[in-house]
């Protein structure tokens, strides 16, 4: 904490448009941060033998904590490469107690090879509705993780506010009341539970669409707008949007394919076929009831989300061009 106060008013110091450091309410989630160093050049540089470093493949070397078991996926590393260095790690505890170790990763080489070309071209609409249409035609239903546990989570933290209101009428401190404790874990695994079930829903879609097309196009959407519309707040939360269009874009960056985004502006009012646009030549615009519907012009039919992502690829190419 003090190191992490110190660096921000530094920062402040330093860079005047910084901004002035704001004080952070205390948590149940923690985390330190320590810098690996190689000093001995006598070694050779890998994950092996700096301040920061593997003793085996079970167990890791941190400065001020000694040697701890570790597991997770870096035997993939440790079993493929041998120049790697250990830049900055970050040491974190989560709400319910579960530590983590994450660090900063230098390489002269690739992580990961480039995926081959396939020559496959995609546009996609993102919606509440569907979690995704595809301009193949293709329709990812929404999941809805938040909506599925909504209730057993309302519940669970009506039971945590009792308990934090009792403990409050009798003078406890909250961290040494013990129901209080144990019912802010049930309450955060549950919260928990919905970000990992959610998180692996889009590495799987964002890679699959990486792996399997070499230009994907979406719409640049400003989730932070839409989120002043109380009736879809939560939906647009649960969807994750923002953060399937992260992942997108740096896989798309990592595996050697093209991402980009495109102004969304009349990609749903706009016909695929002929370029009529709905709202103009004595002609009503569309409204979200409409899911199909028929062009004026040259009576194509059109299921509105699949020819929006028509439309979002053809304006992602002309953005190419």
């Amino acid at each position: 904490a003090m190191r992490s106060y110190k660096a921000a008013w530094n920062m402040f110091r330093k860079v005047h448009n910084a901004g002035t450091p704001n004080f952070h309410k205390k948590t149940y989630e923690e985390k330190y941060q320590t810098s690996g160093a190689y000093t001995s050049k006598k070694k050779p540089v890998n994950m092996w033998t700096g301040s920061i470093r593997f003793v085996d493949n079970k167990h890791i070397n941190i400065p001020k904590l000694g040697i701890i078991r570790v597991s997770g996926s870096y035997r993939k590393l440790l079993d493929n490469k041998d120049d790697i260095r250990i830049g900055t790690t970050t040491i974190s505890k989560n709400a319910f107690g579960i530590y983590y170790v994450s660090m900063q990763l230098g390489s002269d080489t690739p992580f990961v090879k480039e995926l081959p070309k396939t020559n496959s071209q995609i546009g996609i609409d993102l919606n509440t509705d569907n979690f995704l249409t595809t301009s193949e035609g293709n329709v990812i239903a929404n999941p809805r993780f938040y909506r599925t546990i909504k209730g057993r989570l309302a519940k669970a933290q009506r039971k945590l506010s009792r308990r934090y209101v009792r403990a409050k009428k009798e003078g406890r401190s909250l961290r040494d009341s013990k129901n209080y404790q144990k019912q802010r874990i049930v309450v955060s695994k549950l919260m928990n539970k919905v970000r990992n079930q959610r998180n692996k829903f889009l590495d799987e879609m964002s890679i699959t669409l990486i792996k399997n097309h070499d230009l994907v196009v979406a719409e640049n959407l400003r989730s932070r707008n839409m989120l002043k519309n109380h009736a879809l707040a939560m939906s647009i939360s649960d969807v994750g949007w923002r953060t399937f269009l992260q992942k997108l874009e740096y896989k798309a960056e990592l595996y050697g394919k093209t991402f980009i985004t495109v102004n969304p502006k009349n990609t749903t009012q706009t016909c695929s076929e002929c370029g009529h646009v709905m709202g103009t030549k004595d002609t009503d615009k569309l409204t979200l009831r409409d899911r199909s519907w028929a062009c004026p012009s040259c009576n194509t039919y059109h299921i509105r989300d699949v020819n929006a992502a028509k439309n979002i690829l053809s304006k992602g190419l002309k953005q190419l061009a």
